[in-house]
């Protein structure tokens, strides 16, 4: 973070010179236009009169012309002073950051370099589809001459569309989406369609004493959720009682709070993205977030690697040489550690239940086979390898 704040100085003292200097070149200019042009007025008089020029007239150009050179002098020192500025900032970037941050990982990681351009740039793309960022993704795409289907663009238009109209508190395309997904809603466990009627409901409620009627009529969608939200639904329906004195003045002033718009956001982004099969977060934001905190660790261990020349270490390009801790956020499945070698477990190394209920890796039972028979390393039992059963988290 130090690093990053020493960078951020440099630029902005760039940008505020870039700032002060266009703006006395602003001025210089306008006066030295100004100047120019009464000149050049004054010359034009002089030629129609076909009168020779006079010593005060030579003398104001004289003067004119002298104030042109200062003011190129000015803005190539100037100039000058601003490149030099610039320079700092990357003199900087290279004093707090390490540019050999793509040998961390070996090259064996990727299949081919034009894999590893594809995968980034598709990367790139989702992000900017799942920002909302439509149009420079379609850029992008061209430019870079990535194909990418429209089924994989469509969720992304779906979400972004829906997004919008709630940003401008239009629930009805929500609302829409969420009655025409019910019933995979409700098996994820989601109150999506509840907030959403709600939130219409109260919208309803702050148009006053007018909307009474229409709110009491719209209250009627709140059918199917009355074992689940009983609560939410008396709040909402005790609220009318205050309706002609004032919502805002009331012990429901809460219902009018602008936070359950952002929160509705955040709910439909949620819930639609599990039905989409999207994560909320693009996988280049996490990957960059992650990647920040694992970077000096990695680089540490690299030095260490290179130091001690033991580079057989480091050699699956699937699996960290040690383990690093990126928080809860960042936990998308189970992962399980062998606690006889001491390694996580893979695709071609799964865990393997044995029928006394304890569980080792594959590898660890191989080495554990003897003359046909294995015995628990935790307890005494003896049984065929072919009865331990493969689990899937």
């Amino acid at each position: 973070m130090e690093q990053c704040t020493s960078v951020e100085r440099e630029v902005d003292k760039v940008l505020q010179k870039f700032l002060t200097y266009g703006q006395h070149f602003e001025q210089s200019l306008e006066e030295l236009l100004h100047c120019v042009g009464r000149l050049r007025a004054e010359l034009a008089r002089a030629a129609l009169q076909g009168t020779s020029l006079s010593a005060t007239l030579s003398l104001v150009m004289s003067q004119c012309c002298q104030k042109i050179k200062d003011a190129v002098q000015k803005l190539a020192s100037d100039h000058k002073d601003i490149h030099s500025s610039v320079s700092r900032v990357g003199k900087a970037i290279d004093r707090n950051f390490d540019s050999e941050i793509c040998g961390v990982v070996s090259d064996a990681v990727w299949d081919s370099q034009e894999k590893q351009q594809q995968t980034l740039q598709l990367a790139i793309v989702e992000h900017l589809y799942q920002q909302g960022m439509l149009s420079v993704a379609e850029e992008l795409c061209q430019e870079s001459t990535l194909n990418v289907d429209l089924d994989f663009k469509q969720p992304f238009l779906e979400l972004n569309r829906i997004l919008e109209a709630l940003h401008r508190h239009d629930l009805g395309p929500a609302l829409e989406w969420a009655v025409s997904h019910r019933q995979p809603l409700l098996e994820l466990n989601s109150s999506l369609e509840f907030k959403l009627h709600r939130l219409h409901f109260i919208h309803l409620l702050a148009g006053g004493p007018d909307k009474q009627l229409e709110a009491l009529n719209y209250a009627r969608h709140f059918q199917p959720f009355a074992r689940l939200h009983q609560r939410d639904i008396q709040v909402m329906m005790g609220s009318l009682v205050y309706l002609r004195l004032g919502l805002e003045n009331s012990p429901y002033c809460h219902l009018l709070d602008n936070s359950h718009w952002a929160e509705i956001c955040e709910t439909f982004t949620r819930d639609a993205c599990s039905l989409l099969g999207l994560s909320v977060e693009s996988p280049l934001s996490v990957s960059f977030a992650s990647g920040c905190v694992a970077l000096p660790m990695l680089m540490n261990i690299k030095a260490v690697i290179e130091q001690r020349q033991c580079t057989g270490v480091w050699s699956h390009k699937d699996e960290l040489p040690i383990e690093i801790e990126l928080g809860m956020k960042c936990w998308f499945h189970s992962v399980f550690a062998c606690p006889i070698l001491r390694q996580q477990t893979s695709e071609s190394n799964p865990p393997i239940k044995l029928i006394c209920g304890h569980v080792i890796s594959q590898d660890a039972l191989n080495k554990l086979v003897n003359g046909g028979k294995l015995k628990c390393p935790y307890c005494p039992v003896e049984q065929n390898p072919a009865d331990g059963k493969r689990i899937i988290f």
